[in-house]
């Protein structure tokens, strides 16, 4: 078993109790061996947290610092046999000066000690009053606990695959956090001890803050604040464990709680290790401003992560569901008027067969004419029955356009394809490949010559999902002179049909939009059954869309392996689907995905909504005559 690329750390609000450091050392104690029992590889407590942050003068006492120095000594005999990276708030003294520190330990040895750089000194907080800032600490070591140790705001801790930086509280809150330059000179793991207190909306800006920071340096950012137990004279401190990986907010603390906090989850380096490799302002500049401690990243085994993994990472979560449909069609609608201006062309063509992608395409149209002022007649929908339509697709076609206003037409193609193959000398009971292309290509040209006729644009149809798999006869429906659902997957062209049936459409449009989305997804090319419903269900033959789907973003977007695909495929579908059938249909994806690049190769123009697109002048150039062996022996297979 492996562990796929993901750091398991944690963020920890011990109980406390103010300048009692035995206290405070036992609960960090028990928190650090709790956690270690879960597996966690690293661990970040609050600011000052061997003493407490309020104590205010009482850090002018030499007891106090004594014993803070002593208890890290005890911390470290306590935890020497465990292998926890574990990170703790202690002020320290040196050259007759006091810091605000955090001291990053494993086992019994102090790898180093990261220095506060910035000082409050507004409200009720005066660090002024009784520490230094880091400024000019570089290249610094001290005698601490008996060992000599690195010490300043220089400092980042290395290992062979993950490079981690410390700051505190107020670090983050500057024009120029400390962490972002410790991000450019590689460090993937951002660690907090702060001590921010509460009040009236501060908690949603702190999140914000702290996913804002984590998404500026592509980095996991995991913040650590005081709570229970600091003094409430004139504050109060909520406990707030925040761990946020690229602007994601995956795990945060219960506030307010009077009991301690272990807020645990996964960082996943394999994924901000993919995005700093496509991001050219990630680069080792200024690594020279950085000294680096080595550490050994405590060896785990992940079976089951903390963190969720959504089935469809392309559609948007619930809360933005609105908001980003709207984007969307406002992305193609933006494309397609862009091309209608440019050409001077006022007219579109498509075919409408009475399915998911053609319906979309047909709605991003008449939302594209409705918003440049172009009436609906000036989009011709043809409908182009073959041997496989069936009565239900059939009617939809026509009530949908009739719905929609605009212009609707209806070719039949049995007679031209029956002509064509007699011409070929193909017989027509034989319904292989060249039977169902024919179908395809009858009916592009149809639509190309009418485009010519009536002087309009053939908007395609197509989706990602099926550039991806090459779901598309070449020079048939993979052909059009704008390819509008070209980065729109199939996961979410439903989803946009039915926002647009929830949001947009009147009750007539609606109730055909509903059978739509109840239809299965078919090409309709071998004949209906004989009740005349559809017999071809693409999903039958290559597998879900949800699972293709799944396998082209983590693919594309992160450039994950097989294997580790796979595991998060697991994770997302447990209970829906075997391991067995996810690693079979990851097999016919790799298969086809590399097989029918060439189609992709030279696909039509057509506007980019998302992150993952396939587009071969911008996000995707890769030969058509790439073996696959690779990636199918990472799944056991042979190519």
């Amino acid at each position: 078993m492996k562990n796929y690329g993901f750091v398991k750390v944690a963020a920890a609000i011990p109980s406390l109790k103010v300048g009692d450091c035995g206290f405070n050392t036992e609960e960090i104690r028990k928190m650090i061996e709790k956690a270690a029992g879960q597996k966690v590889q690293m661990i970040c407590f609050p600011e000052l947290s061997i003493t407490g942050y309020t104590c205010g003068d009482l850090f002018h006492q030499q007891i106090l610092l004594r014993e803070a120095e002593k208890s890290v000594s005890r911390l470290l005999e306590a935890a020497r046999l465990l292998d926890t990276v574990y990170i703790v708030g202690v002020p320290v003294r040196h050259a007759g000066k006091l810091f605000n520190t955090a001291v990053v330990c494993q086992g019994g040895k102090i790898l180093g000690i990261s220095v506060k750089t910035h000082l409050p000194n507004y409200g009720e907080f005066y660090e002024k009053r009784w520490f230094m800032p880091a400024s000019g600490l570089f290249n610094h070591s001290i005698s601490y606990c008996g060992q000599s140790v690195p010490f300043g705001n220089d400092l980042l801790y290395r290992q062979e695959d993950v490079t981690f930086g410390v700051e505190l509280c107020e670090d983050l809150w500057t024009p120029s956090p400390p962490s972002s330059g410790m991000a450019t000179a590689g460090a993937h793991l951002l660690f907090n001890l702060s001590a921010t207190n509460e009040l009236i909306g501060k908690n949603d800006y702190l999140k914000s803050l702290i996913a804002q920071q984590s998404a500026r340096c592509i980095a996991g950012y995991v913040y650590a604040s005081a709570g229970w137990g600091e003094s409430t004279t004139d504050v109060v401190f909520a406990g707030n464990g925040i761990i946020c990986e690229n602007g994601v907010l995956l795990a945060q603390s219960q506030r307010f709680l009077m009991e301690p906090q272990l807020v645990i989850t996964e960082i996943d380096i394999d994924r901000l290790t993919a995005d700093r490799q496509r991001i050219s302002s990630f680069s080792p500049d200024n690594a020279g401003a950085y000294r680096t401690t080595s550490f050994v990243l405590p060896e785990t085994t992940t079976e089951k992560l903390s963190r969720t993994v959504n089935p469809q990472p392309f559609v948007p979560s619930d809360g933005q569901y609105h908001i980003r449909c709207e984007e969307i069609f406002s992305i193609q609608s933006g494309g397609l008027a862009k091309r209608l201006s440019f050409s001077g062309i006022q007219n579109a063509t498509l075919g409408i067969s009475g399915g998911l992608d053609s319906t979309l395409a047909l709605l991003a149209c008449v939302h594209t004419f409705d918003k440049i002022h172009l009436p609906r007649r000036n989009i011709t929908g043809i409908t182009m029955p073959g041997y496989g339509t069936s009565t239900r697709t059939y009617n939809n076609a026509l009530q949908l356009m009739q719905a929609l206003g605009v212009t609707c037409k209806e070719i039949n193609i049995t007679a031209a394809c029956d002509r064509h193959f007699k011409d070929i000398g193909h017989d027509p009971t034989l319904h292989d490949v060249t039977y169902e292309n024919v179908q395809a290509r009858e009916r592009t040209q149809i639509l190309m010559d009418m485009a010519n006729r009536i002087h309009a644009l053939v908007i395609g149809t197509g989706d990602l999902s099926e550039l991806a798999l090459g779901w598309a006869t070449y020079n048939g429906d993979h052909m059009s002179m704008y390819g509008i659902n070209s980065s729109i997957p199939k996961t979410l062209v439903r989803y946009l049909v039915r926002w647009y049936a929830e949001t947009q459409a009147d009750e007539r449009s609606r109730t055909t939009l509903t059978d739509i989305l109840n239809t299965p997804v078919s090409p309709e090319l071998l004949p209906a059954d004989p009740k005349g419903s559809i017999a071809q269900k693409t999903e039958d033959i290559i597998g879900p869309y949800e699972l293709h789907d799944f396998f082209l973003y983590y693919h594309i977007r992160f450039g994950f392996a097989p294997g580790k695909i796979l595991f998060l495929a697991q994770q997302a579908f447990a209970g829906k689907y075997s391991v067995k059938e996810i690693r079979h249909r990851m097999k016919i994806f790799y298969r086809r995905f590399f097989r029918q690049q060439f189609k992709r190769s030279c696909m039509p123009d057509g506007p980019k909504a998302g992150s993952v697109n396939l587009s071969p002048r911008g996000d995707w150039r890769m030969p058509s005559d790439a073996e696959v062996t690779l990636w199918l022996a990472d799944l056991g297979y042979e190519s």
